[in-house]
């Protein structure tokens, strides 16, 4: 069955007269099976660390939509965690963590390869949907690119402009780069686990990778996707890789090469037409739906959807959001895009 599944076909290069469709975030509060599944483990992590329950959340979007991907559920602040900084979530406001902007506070950190047992209940949950799964449904697997997790471990939260990882990479290079490189490190450990636990593409979301410029782009979103996304490819050839640097722009030119991804994710702040022609012959491209039209719906989700599967229907393509659904999504909408997508 594995050779069949769309999405790994369109990883390999192939052009499908429908394109492969699933939805970042596709797992979550838009639904109302998975607010009742989270309300069950009591709060965020728990679900995280729960696998029969993040199991649970992950099926459910399948049982409802019939992607042709499932994503683990899990969060890119599960590393840092299991590296031993301290993590929290505040309800409405988001993630908190302990902050890592010394020396001391970095060498208080575990090496990369101390990271699996914490982690195992997510490996765990990796094993449950490798058999629960529909046939033809691939399998997932995910971290957050080491520049993303740092701003949030340099911060100890989300912030609007990454300022405090920028500031931290202007006044103290060596405990940055020190950072950055345990991030990689581990998240490579990480991943690998996902595969060898039945992962069947892996996917690096560098959210913001947009605000990096000039050189640092290069250095800290490019090269450290593409380190990752080798030493997976050593030890796991033939697992596909996605690799998102969010707000890359024009920058998204030669990504494929640069990071040695399978398929290169992009966001919806760059047209499908201008995709197809200057991003899609390095290969597969995933996107681009904004967001807001899970929102909005109607005639304008409609067309823009099909606007985007004419625009990149000549090259191999999987159709996503350009970032992930949110909330205040209306699941009505959600079907209607899988809908339009599949017939037309």
């Amino acid at each position: 069955m594995t050779a069949q599944k769309t999405i790994l076909r369109a990883l390999a290069g192939e052009t499908l007269p429908t394109p492969p469709i699933w939805m970042m975030r596709q797992a979550g509060r838009y639904l109302p099976e998975y607010r009742a599944t989270r309300a069950q483990a009591g709060d965020f992590l728990s679900l995280c660390y729960n696998p029969e329950l993040a199991a649970e959340v992950t099926l459910q979007p399948i049982r409802r939509y019939g992607f042709d991907a499932s994503i683990l559920f899990a969060d890119i602040l599960l590393v840092p965690q299991a590296l031993g900084a301290d993590l929290w979530f505040v309800t409405g406001e988001g993630p908190r963590l302990s902050t890592i902007t010394t020396q001391e506070e970095f060498d208080k950190l575990l090496p990369p390869d101390a990271i699996h047992d914490h982690l195992s209940p997510v490996y765990k949950t990796v094993e449950i949907l490798s058999r629960e799964l529909p046939a033809e449904t691939t399998l997932i697997g995910f971290a957050g690119a080491p520049w993303t997790v740092a701003t949030y471990m340099i911060a100890g939260r989300g912030t609007p402009d990454q300022g405090p990882a920028h500031a931290l990479k202007a006044e103290n290079r060596a405990v940055f780069d020190a950072l950055m490189d345990r991030i990689t490190e581990a998240t490579i450990h990480y991943m690998s686990a996902q595969i060898d636990a039945g992962a069947e593409v892996v996917k690096i979301f560098d959210s913001w990778a947009g605000s990096l410029t000039g050189d640092d782009f290069t250095d800290y979103s490019i090269k450290p996707m593409a380190r990752i996304t080798q030493a997976l490819k050593e030890k796991h050839p033939g697992v596909p890789v996605i690799a998102f640097p969010r707000g890359a722009g024009k920058r998204y030119i030669g990504a494929h090469a640069a990071i040695g991804a399978d398929c290169i994710a992009v966001d919806d702040g760059v047209d499908a037409a201008w995709v197809a022609e200057n991003v899609q012959s390095g290969g597969c491209v995933q996107g681009n739906l904004k967001s807001s039209h899970m929102v909005t719906g109607g005639e304008a989700l409609v067309s823009e959807t099909r606007r985007i599967v004419d625009a990149l229907g000549s090259g191999p393509h999987i159709f996503n959001l350009g970032h992930g659904i949110t909330p205040d999504a209306d699941p009505e909408n959600v079907q209607l895009m899988i809908d339009t997508v599949r017939n037309g």
